[in-house]
């Protein structure tokens, strides 16, 4: 099996179900459990369960749905990214087309990613490795498209300039070009910076705008008009 996902340390990565429908549940379970890299932790049915679940397991990743009674995904996801000792769980959302205006709340909430309900086996295995190794869900096409859709319709009445005046002028040319969903590889290559450099500049700007990941400071991106749809 594919073992690029472990975390540092050779563990498998903890993997919490969250969805209301046991049929869903348990087919992800059964694609899960087969990798000897993932390992199923817990399985909640509302969001609720989803937090008590995530505080006592400690999973390295909810896979969170979005409707769900008695507290959606998108609560449950402020919740666990606002529960102190819970900072280090990434959130993979997931989607159908008609919940779709549901992912800026999502990526404004903290989640890590989202990924759409309908994705293949091995589409959902890679999505939990990369959110695991802590990079956020926004390279497909159709994840910039959404956030572009949904960040414009806020910003207009979203204060820009003062936000921005923390960086430096390279750690916004950065930002910009995460907003593009660029990887730091690619941002080292298009401003001639090396991989690390990048890297670094981007952890300056997710601590000076108080981002959660690469996830948020898209959003911002979007939302300061660096990046336009």
């Amino acid at each position: 099996m594919n073992t690029s996902g472990a975390s540092n340390d050779g563990a498998p990565i903890k993997v919490l179900l969250v969805d209301d429908e046991q049929l869903v549940r348990s087919g992800f379970r059964l694609l899960l459990d087969v990798e000897d890299d993932i390992t199923v932790v817990g399985e909640a049915t509302n969001g609720a369960e989803a937090v008590e679940q995530a505080r006592a397991a400690r999973p390295d990743v909810v896979l969170m749905d979005i409707r769900m009674p008695k507290m959606d995904g998108i609560q449950a996801t402020r919740e666990i990214a606002a529960t102190k000792g819970l900072q280090q769980v990434r959130i993979l959302i997931l989607t159908t087309y008609d919940t779709d205006a549901y992912v800026f709340e999502g990526l404004q909430a903290g989640a890590g990613g989202f990924m759409l309900k309908d994705a293949g086996p091995a589409e959902l295995l890679h999505g939990i490795r990369v959110v695991a190794a802590g990079d956020s869900l926004l390279a497909p096409r159709i994840t910039r498209r959404l956030i572009a859709q949904f960040t414009a319709q806020r910003t207009a009445n979203k204060a820009a300039e003062h936000r921005l005046a923390v960086l430096t002028e390279r750690e916004r040319e950065v930002l910009a070009l995460v907003g593009q969903g660029m990887s730091n590889d690619e941002i080292g290559a298009e401003l001639f910076l090396s991989p690390a450099t990048a890297r670094t500049h981007v952890s300056h700007a997710m601590v000076k705008l108080g981002a959660r990941d690469r996830a948020q400071l898209v959003v911002i991106a979007y939302q300061t008009g660096l990046v336009t749809p």
